[in-house]
Formats: C-alpha cells, structure tokens, sequence
C-alpha cells in the first residue's frame, strides 16, 4: 500500500497541524465547488463537502493516499462562511457574540481502493464582544480566510473563548486525533517509523 501521503488544501492551519503531527506529506490542491444540497442537515455539510473534494482530486492523484477536509461554522442552524468584506465579519462576529456555536470539520481520506470519511463537532462559547473589540479584530488580523469570521488561535480566542467542549484543533481546521487514528486504522500510515 502505498504511503505518498498527499493534503489536498489550501489551509496553511491544515498543513501547520499535520506537519505538527509528525506526518510526512505533500501538499496538493485545485480549486473544487463546494456547493452541498440546500435541504442537507448543517452539521452534515463539511464531511459532503470533504468527500466531494476528495472525489475530485482522487481522479488526479490516484496513486497517493489524499486527505481532503472542510470546516463550517454553524449557529443556530445557519452556516457561517468565508466573509467576503468588512462588513459580512463584523456581522458574523456580533452574532457569535455571548452565543455558543458549533464548529464541524469534515475529514476525507482515501486511496486507490478504499475511502474513509468522518466528522468532528467542537462548540464553542464566546463572550459579549464590544465593538471595539470586533473592529480591532478584523482590522488586524483580516479573518476573511475563515470560516465564522475568526481564527480560535488568534487574538480573538484568547479574549473571546468562554469555553470550548471537544477538539480544539478541530476548530482550527483539521481534527488530528481522529485524523490519526483513521490513518492508522484503515491505511496503516503512522507518524512515525518503528
């Protein structure tokens, strides 16, 4: 089985984590559409939206072992995307405001002959952010990457985490510990050599 393990993202949170995790790997990626069935449950989107992107890079390299993976943000049943401009992450970040939200991460990995997919689910709390706070943020650090509107490892975790219940890399775009154990299991790749 081959081991020419190969990240299909554009997320450099998503390579920091994995090369954190001690796994050799290339990065790979084309643009893929990430549209998912308007009527699909929120938190199943990522995994669709990770299996689709896994299907299409499969056709390119098919002789590596690919992971693919997307991450929403869902509050009260609504997805929170990229924001495209000052304005949209401002009224993202005010609806997050003193909410608990849900960050899901879709995983996909497959190879040659077999395909493993997952998600992860982290809820996080924030505080009451004050204006001054969201306009510093966004100003700063122009979170128009990601989605919600922010970047738990940035200066807005630090101020605005009230609390956060299951992974935390999850929340910054790849759920290692799952990642590793699927990786293990079903592909026999570990991160280290015995």
């Amino acid at each position: 089985m081959t081991e020419n393990l190969t990240l299909c993202s554009h997320s450099p949170r998503r390579k920091q984590i994995l090369k954190a995790a001690n796994y050799k790997f290339e990065v790979k990626s084309v643009e893929v559409d990430e549209s998912f069935p308007i009527e699909m449950s929120k938190t199943k989107v990522a995994e669709f939206i990770a299996v689709q992107k896994n299907k299409h890079h499969q056709k390119i390299f098919n002789n590596e072992t690919i992971i693919t993976a997307d991450t929403t943000v869902v509050l009260e049943d609504e997805i929170l995307g990229k924001p495209d401009h000052f304005e949209e992450a401002k009224s993202m970040l005010e609806s997050l405001s003193g909410q608990t939200h849900q960050v899901v991460t879709g995983v996909c990995i497959s190879n040659s002959s077999q395909q493993v997919s997952f998600s992860s689910t982290t809820e996080v709390s924030f505080k009451i952010l004050s204006p001054g706070e969201i306009y510093f943020y966004i100003d700063t650090f122009k979170p128009f990457d990601k989605a919600g509107g922010y970047g738990i490892q940035e200066w807005i975790g630090m101020i605005a985490v009230t609390s956060i219940k299951g992974c935390y890399y999850n929340v910054v775009g790849l759920p290692i510990q799952q990642l590793c154990q699927a990786l293990k299991d079903k592909f026999s790749i570990l991160p280290f050599n015995h």
